[in-house]
């Protein structure tokens, strides 16, 4: 499961309740008890009553004997400050660029070896993808997930690099040698880009949120299908919007403005 699961007791009240929301997925639209427990492996009586519990927080619903994610979930979320400011600040230039474009536009963040989805804009013709807000994808197979760990601290590169590079597609780059030549013409060029390594038929150009030290914040990227959409051409574009997000971020810190 990974994440907060890691330094958690599983055997806690806190850490079986963590077990049990981390074992929805992003597209799961309700889940039968009997596929939670298989999904958690508690034994049934805990699974019941930790189940019971979520749903009396409101972390949980039940709706027809499926669990589904509860909406205070989605309300403590809006309160975590980084996050909710990041949103803040980028929804307009997001929504800019995916005006210029036509195209899909994300927002992500990086948990280790994955990517984090905080934000998706896209049309009526947007191209079909995995991505969804709230959803994962491993970072060596997105552009925006390659644009975040470029900047990463060298030993954040390496844990990614050494670790299982999963195959999603026959184009998604697994040696880390190659994988690592990309990473450094990103840091080089500002962009990163994504040939058809997430999913078959889409490629996408991403650019780092950077803070006054480099770090990366976040990044944003705009995704098209392969058969009209060029990634190079809106390299500009999408290294400007993820500026304007950095120099905004900064000049709130400079002002002392609340971040949250």
């Amino acid at each position: 499961m990974g994440g907060v699961t890691d330094v958690l007791d599983p055997a806690s009240v806190l850490g079986k309740a963590i077990i049990v929301l981390n074992a929805f997925a992003a597209d799961d639209t309700g889940v039968a008890f009997a596929e939670l427990q298989r999904r958690t492996s508690l034994p049934k009586a805990t699974l019941h009553r930790v189940a019971g519990d979520l749903v009396k927080a409101r972390l949980l619903v039940r709706i027809d004997g499926d669990y589904h994610l509860g909406s205070h979930l989605f309300e403590l979320g809006m309160r975590a400050s980084v996050e909710r400011t990041l949103l803040e600040v980028a929804t307009p230039f997001i929504e800019d660029l995916y005006e210029r474009t036509h195209e899909t536009v994300h927002l992500g963040l990086r948990e280790g070896a994955q990517v984090v989805y905080v934000a998706k804009i896209g049309g009526h013709r947007q191209a079909p993808s995995p991505s969804r807000i709230g959803g994962r994808m491993p970072v060596h197979a997105t552009a925006i997930g390659k644009a975040l760990l470029a900047w990463a601290d060298e030993d954040e590169r390496t844990t990614v690099l050494s670790g299982r590079l999963e195959r999603l597609t026959p184009r998604t780059i697994t040696a880390p040698g190659r994988l690592r030549q990309q990473l450094d013409s990103a840091r080089e060029n500002g962009v990163a880009f994504e040939y058809e390594e997430s999913a078959v038929g889409l490629v996408c150009v991403a650019s780092p949120v950077l803070d006054t030290n480099d770090r990366p914040i976040a990044a944003i990227s705009v995704t098209g299908a392969v058969t009209r959409f060029r990634p190079a051409d809106q390299a500009t574009l999408v290294r400007a919007a993820a500026a304007g997000v950095a120099a905004t971020l900064a000049r709130r810190g400079r002002l002392g403005e609340p971040l949250a």
